[in-house]
């Protein structure tokens, strides 16, 4: 297997530290509004790495941490005039159902920030105690970037008085504009913690270190993970704050592998709330279903950056749509995990730094050759094995094509409209059984008046939107 390194600029080969395991963290979301497309893009980019770890025979253990405190989240309380745990909570809630509709899977581990500051006071700590930190007379303890020879080395930046760091407050105290906090204390009425360095708020970079550190760092590996990832606008200063504070603290280096993925652009524009075309994942799933999304923004290479547009979402639909019409086809027939050449082929073009343009070029031709067998060879069961084995492939590794068929085309009918189909069609089953064909034939109208068709299998009646 073959992974980017961002900060190598490289195609590397994949060497886990420890054989046939793969340790891999990925930073999560900060809870205080509704998820966005980028998002679900990193998600989605990161989900398909497991995958595909996974295939290649790797025991993966995934992290991504919740990031529950943060000047954001208490200007949202405060804004609605709720507690912070409240507003923590719903944003957490929302974002894995919304990441669930899209078929990403929860990690094996999900720390929140204000469940791990023992983890941080203690990497803070070995901080100063290494002369690699400091704490000013107003309470705030700050990174030395000075004192670290390698600052910069991970995203190959030059640092200039003018860099301006996210979430780094500017201070007179700092030895270096570039020296990033990791504890800032707090004198006002918004809420804090007690640390041994007084009543304050942990910073934002100390947070992936410690927990890192804490939940899957192994005494005597060159490195705490395998691999780091998270989207490309994090690489600086996020990720060399992350990286500099663990490789100052202990005796490894943070990670041996860093991929990142592309920015998501509405229509060519970077999308950034501060130019106000944020698009929210909750919004795309009122109008598409959750896999037309995820086949969509898997769609592009993960480094790439993705424009979204109806247009493009439109056109991954209708070839979302091929994968289930096919698989239509085959409804009803045992699964099946049989090895196929297709297989083999898939994971090869996936375990190339998640080539996805290749994958789905392979995909299209194997939907194409499966029809065109179907058509001519009937029942043909060999063939049919073999398709069956490359559709279940496909779910597994990829996530698409993992619903019923006919559930699949009955997105954009509502709830009720469901339900009144569903009771007619057990009418009709019910009259059917009885012989009753003139009431059989009633009913099957009055169903497709909805703006259906349905199908009588050996496993039931099925209906679709047309």
């Amino acid at each position: 297997m073959y992974i980017y390194d961002s900060t190598k600029k490289e195609k590397l080969k994949f060497i886990s530290q420890v054989e046939n395991k793969a340790t891999l963290y990925v930073c999560g979301p900060t809870v205080y509004d509704d998820a966005h497309l980028g998002h679900a893009k990193s998600a989605l980019v990161f989900d398909l790495l497991t995958r595909v770890l996974s295939a290649n025979g790797y025991d993966v253990t995934y992290a991504r941490n919740i990031t529950d405190i943060d000047d954001k989240i208490i200007k949202k309380a405060q804004e609605l005039n709720k507690g912070i745990q409240e507003i923590t909570d719903f944003y957490t809630t929302s974002f894995h159902q919304e990441m669930a509709q899209i078929g990403v899977s929860r990690p094996d581990l999900e720390p929140k920030a204000t469940e791990n500051l023992d983890a941080m006071y203690e990497l803070i700590q070995k901080l100063i105690d290494k002369g690699h930190a400091y704490a000013t007379t107003e309470g705030d303890v700050y990174f030395d970037t000075a004192s670290d020879s390698e600052y910069l080395s991970l995203s190959k930046r030059v640092q200039d008085e003018e860099d301006k760091q996210e979430r780094v407050e500017s201070s007179s105290m700092k030895k270096n504009q570039a020296d990033f906090a990791l504890w800032k204390s707090v004198k006002d009425d918004t809420p804090r913690y007690e640390s041994p360095f007084g009543e304050g708020r942990p910073g934002w970079h100390l947070e992936c270190s410690a927990m890192i550190e804490k939940h899957l760092a192994t005494d005597g590996l060159a490195s705490a993970i395998d691999i780091h990832g998270g989207g490309a606008d994090l690489l600086f200063p996020h990720h060399e704050n992350e990286a500099a504070q663990t490789r100052c603290a202990t005796n490894h280096t943070l990670a041996s592998y860093w991929m990142h993925n592309g920015f998501v652009n509405i229509d060519g524009q970077k999308m950034s709330k501060s130019l106000g075309n944020s698009f929210f994942l909750k919004d795309a799933l009122k109008a598409y279903d959750g896999e037309v999304l995820r086949f969509y923004l898997l769609g592009t290479h993960y480094r790439s950056n993705f424009n979204f547009n109806e247009e493009d979402l439109q056109v991954a639909k209708r070839r979302l749509d091929k994968i289930y019409r096919l698989k239509k086809r085959l409804f009803g027939l045992a699964e099946n995990d049989d090895a196929t050449e297709f297989k083999d082929a898939l994971l090869l073009h996936l375990s190339d730094d998640l080539n996805i343009s290749a994958s789905l070029a392979l995909i299209d031709e194997m939907l194409s050759t499966a029809n065109e067998s179907l058509d001519s060879a009937g029942k043909h069961k060999i063939l049919k094995r073999e398709t069956i084995s490359n559709l279940r492939f496909i779910e597994k590794i990829l996530g698409f094509g993992v619903k019923n068929p006919f559930e699949y085309f009955q997105f954009g009918i509502n709830e009720e409209t469901k339900e009144k189909i569903n009771v007619l069609i057990s009418l009709r089953n019910e009259a059917k059984k009885e012989k009753n064909f003139e009431l059989s034939d009633k009913l099957r109208d009055e169903i497709l008046s909805f703006g259906v068709s349905i199908m009588d299998t050996p496993q039931g009646t099925f209906w679709e939107k047309v």
